[in-house]
């Protein structure tokens, strides 16, 4: 069964700034909302995440949330095997999906069908499975022939859509995003909501970022709440009715 352990999980980053770079710029270029310490050699380092520890069991839907830079995006990248903690440990049993970047993997100079291929084996499919996957794949896009050039030449929108088909075409065990769906185009927001709820149901374990009460009450049935890179608490989409109230969130 799929399974994921974190326990006294430390991410820091290190601070290289020159003479003419200011700590906040350098601050804001690490996007955390971390704790600012020194580390042995007295080089500034941005506490992202501190001493995490935490159980996501098989079934369980769980729900990320507390204010910008308090290392919730840190969390899933630290889950999905981006990040490395400085101390502490991670072990994830079954196979993970992260869809939170739609550029990972992504080689502007090739074709949209080499991409699927490329993609295809960076999210760990065998060569057999994207083949057999990428009619169905090129079909879910509707992007036709723009599969045959260059993603350089697509819009934002349209490189959204064809990695969105190439991480969905396989429901993983551990399914990581950070907030629900950014599709702009309805026609395939539809589907793509059709998909994203095919997923919920057949995911062991769903972790999901979101600033929105709603998707969390909708999907989630456990919540982390995060403040400066530590968990605060954790409870039920219900206990955090107030703090989304609070912060003006629904």
């Amino acid at each position: 069964m799929a399974s994921i352990s974190l326990d006294h999980a430390t991410v820091a980053f290190p601070i290289y700034s020159g003479a003419n770079r200011s700590l906040k710029k350098a601050v804001l270029r690490v996007g955390s909302g971390g704790r600012i310490a020194r580390d042995a050699g007295q080089r500034l380092i941005v506490q992202a995440l501190k001493q995490i520890s935490l159980q996501v069991s098989d079934g369980d839907r769980l729900g990320l949330i507390g204010p910008n830079g308090s290392g919730k995006t840190t969390l899933l990248r630290l889950m999905a095997g981006i990040y490395e903690p400085i101390s502490g440990s991670v072990r994830i049993s079954g196979s993970v999906r992260p869809l939170f970047d739609a550029n990972l993997g992504m080689e502007l100079e090739a074709t949209g069908y080499e991409n699927i291929y490329i993609r295809g084996l960076y999210l760990g499919l065998t060569p057999q499975q994207i083949r057999e996957k990428t009619p169905e794949i090129a079909a879910f896009t509707e992007l036709g022939d723009y599969l045959s050039m260059p993603v350089r030449m697509y819009s934002s929108g349209m490189l959204l859509r064809l990695a969105f088909a190439v991480s969905t075409c396989v429901t993983p065990e551990v399914l990581l995003m950070d907030e629900w769906i950014g599709v702009s185009d309805p026609s395939f927001l539809a589907k793509a909501e059709l998909r994203m709820q095919e997923f919920v149901g057949q995911a062991s374990i769903i972790v999901v970022a979101s600033h929105s009460y709603d998707m969390i009450r909708r999907v989630c049935n456990k919540v982390v709440l995060l403040q400066q890179g530590e968990i605060a608490s954790i409870g039920t989409p219900a206990d955090y009715a107030g703090f989304f109230a609070a912060a003006g969130q629904s």
